[in-house]
Order: structure tokens, then sequence, then C-alpha cells
């Protein structure tokens, strides 16, 4: 096991990460950008070092001052959370040419799941089912006559894609120019490959993801899915599990392959294989994520397994000591994201309290919240023993949550809450663009 490990990341999910390694015995070290020199994640870490100014490229995209922070403190492993370089192959390179474990699947496999359209093929031939789409773009001619074969409505999506960046949905021919051109410029901004190509678009659908776990054996198992459809400019606001729409049988069909899809790439470490999911129940492979997702708490709550504590153990050799068979689902959890509308100062902070309420945050009364980076200011996560009461308890814990001087969404997501296709279970990917 690690004696010091150097988290690469910063607020919510770096408070997350140490608190894990506290729990097990192992030291922290912290990087910070200038603008996050007072942030609790600072505060809470053994060792703390100053990487870089304001902007990303200088600080927590700065691959080789994070790496030289490690080898300077005597870190042993790397955990890159979520965003930033969690899902950079040639990060996880840099780390392994230094004897840094980088806490995630190895640098070969992140690359594997970085290119859309490679990944998709590898899926295909291990049996698990992929949207219909086309093979890397050459040209407008090219993308207007895959679009024909595959019928309209499609997507143009970028290789190197992920948040929601360098995705245009192109209804008829007419459109294809302007939304070809729109993504390729995206996708060069955003990730440095403008690659693209087409996907077949299904509506009215539900995103729906699987967690796993797997070990150096090649043990594997999967820990539910999660109900990611309440999405705005294709960014997630609100997730739960188990998913209101997901049947016992498809369920099991989900599972089988999300655990087909670890296998398939050779996968180590915690991950995600995210689905969109038809009216009807047949699915489809979108991609798979190479790291630890904003919303595994709502995992964690209906589990009891604590997946930061399982990424640390699984990194440094440890199997698995658990089957699919022993993973028990306890009940319903809900989670929602509390984001910032515009930097400012807490004035004043109160968190929810009571019976599996959970606010993983980095805020504390007086922090001023950067303008330089995500607008996330916590999550809150509610576990109950059925739906309807994991609903109420979610509302009842909105209400209660108070973020004075902060400028937010807690009104937007008690808004959510109170429609009645969110209440009755029955919403889809159209949430926002559908009269409720």
């Amino acid at each position: 096991m690690f004696s010091k490990i150097l988290v690469a990341n910063r607020g919510e999910i770096a408070i997350r990460i140490i608190r894990a390694c506290k729990e097990m015995g192992i030291e922290t070290v912290a990087v910070y950008s200038t603008a996050d020199a007072e942030s609790l994640h600072v505060a809470l870490a053994d060792q703390s070092i100053c990487i870089g100014g304001n902007e990303l490229s200088g600080s927590y995209l700065n691959a080789n001052a994070i790496v030289s922070a490690a080898l300077i403190t005597g870190a042993q492993a790397i955990h890159p959370g979520y965003g930033f370089l969690s899902e950079n192959a040639d990060f996880a390179q840099l780390c392994a040419q230094h004897n840094l474990v980088f806490i995630g699947p190895s640098a070969d496999v992140i690359a594997l799941a970085g290119d859309k359209e490679q990944s998709k093929r590898v899926m295909q031939t291990a049996g698990v089912p992929v949207i219909p789409g086309s093979s890397i773009l050459a040209d407008l001619d090219s993308a207007l006559a895959a679009a024909d074969e595959i019928g309209y409505p499609v997507l143009v999506k970028a290789r190197s894609g992920g948040g929601g960046r360098g995705i245009r949905l192109v209804k008829q021919p007419s459109e294809m120019q302007k939304a070809y051109q729109a993504a390729i410029m995206e996708a060069e901004s955003a990730f440095g490959d403008g690659a693209v190509y087409l996907e077949k678009f299904i509506s009215p659908a539900h995103h729906v993801e699987v967690q796993l776990l797997a070990d150096e054996d090649g043990n594997v198992v999967c820990l539910g899915e999660r109900e990611c459809s309440i999405q705005k400019h294709n960014q997630k606001l609100l997730e739960e599990t188990p998913s209101p729409n997901v049947s016992a049988e498809t369920r099991k069909h989900l599972f089988d392959a999300g655990i087909r899809a670890a296998k398939a790439v050779g996968y180590v470490n915690a991950g995600t294989v995210e689905f969109l999911m038809d009216e009807t129940g047949n699915f489809y492979y979108m991609e798979m994520n190479v790291r630890l997702q904003v919303e595994h708490a709502i995992t964690e709550l209906v589990t009891g397994i604590d997946l930061a504590k399982w990424q640390i153990r699984i990194a440094s050799g440890v199997p698995l000591d658990y089957r699919q068979e022993n993973i028990i689902f306890r009940g319903h959890s809900i989670e929602c994201r509390i984001n910032a509308k515009a930097s400012g100062r807490v004035n004043f902070l109160h968190i929810p309290g009571g019976p599996f309420v959970r606010f993983d945050t980095c805020l504390w009364d007086g922090y001023t919240v950067p303008p330089y980076y995500d607008s996330m200011l916590g999550k809150l996560v509610v576990q109950a023993g059925t739906r309807e009461e994991a609903v109420r308890k979610m509302r009842a814990a909105l209400c209660e949550l108070v973020i004075d001087g902060v400028p937010n969404n807690i009104e937007d997501q008690i808004e959510i809450i109170d429609t009645g296709s969110f209440q009755a279970g029955t919403y889809n990917l159209n949430f926002f663009k559908e009269a409720r």
C-alpha cells in the first residue's frame, strides 16, 4: 500500500480523495494554483505545493509541474480525480516514466477510450451494442454521404470529445456544413484534435451509465446503473440510482454489457460505461469514462462501497475481495449538482444534515469562489429506502441548503424535483425541451 499520494486536482474531488487517504492512513500532497492558495483541499492535505498561476495551462494542466511536485515530496502515486488530466494518456505515461503510479487505468486504455471511433469498433467486436455511425470523416462530402447512409437526424461528434463539447445536431443536409465546421473548430480548441465522426441521433432517449471496478487479476464487478438524463447543454445536473426507467431484465443486460466492455479493453481500476437507451429498453454504447465520475457518491450510498478507497487499493495491487453476487443494492439515491452562476464570497453557509444526507463541497464561510474554474460548488446527495422517500428527502435538503453570497442553482434544482415527469420518474433527455 502507498504511504503518500499526490492529489492532482482541486475543489470537492480533491477533498474527497484526501479524506479517503486519511482514513486509510496515507499521507497526502495537495497541488494548487495561486487562486486556490486558501482553498480547503490545501489546508486538509499533509503537504501542499503551488504549481502555477490562475490559468489552467500553467497549473492543474501542467503535467511536468505536477510530476515534479510528486517527486520532490516523495509521493509514490498520483490520484487525478476527475477532469483536468484524469483522462490524459500522455500524463499517465509520464507518471510511469518517473516510477509514479497513476491511480487509474493504463495509458494505452486511456488512449483507446478517448478515441471514440476506435473504442466503438472494439465494443462492437466484443458484442456490446453500439449506436449506428460512421468512421472518421475526411471532409464535408464524406459527412453528407455518411449521413445519407445512416439516416437523419445525426450527430457530428468529436473523436476526443467529452463534457458535451464538439457535438452538433444535424436534422437535414442543409445544416451539415455549418454543424460540421463548428464541431471541428470546437474540438480543436477544447481537445487539440479536430477529428469528427457521425452518429445516429436517438430521441427520445435516456443517458444511463454503469459503474465498474476491475482489478489486475481480471475480476470485474458492476456496482449498478445511474440515470443521468437531466442535462442542460449536455452537462449533467441531477443523477439517481437505480434508474426508474430500467427494467430488471434490461438491468441484467446492461451489467453484462458493461463487464464485457471492461474486459474487452483490459480495464483496471474504477470506470464507467455510458449507454444511450431508447424508450423500449434497447441500449447502445456511447463511451467509457476512465476515471471516477462526479456522480460516484450515489453508487457508494446504495452499495456501501467506497469507490475512492478501492481506486487506491486496486492501484497498489490489491485484488477485489468480492464478486458480482456479493454486491447488495440498498434503496435509492439522488444527487443534485450545486453550481455557481457567478463568482463571489460565501457570506453564510448552512449544510443540511440528517441520516443519509451528504454534501461534498469545498466551501466554507468566507471562502471566495474564483472565476477561473468549474462552476460546481458541491454535490448534494441523499439516500432512502424507496425512490419516493429519496425524492422527498432531496427536496427537504435542497430547501435547507444555504449558500449566501454566491448566486447558485439551488432553486433551479427544486424546480426540477417538483416537475411531474421527475416525480413520476418518466423523464428523458428531452426534459428541458418538453412542457412539464
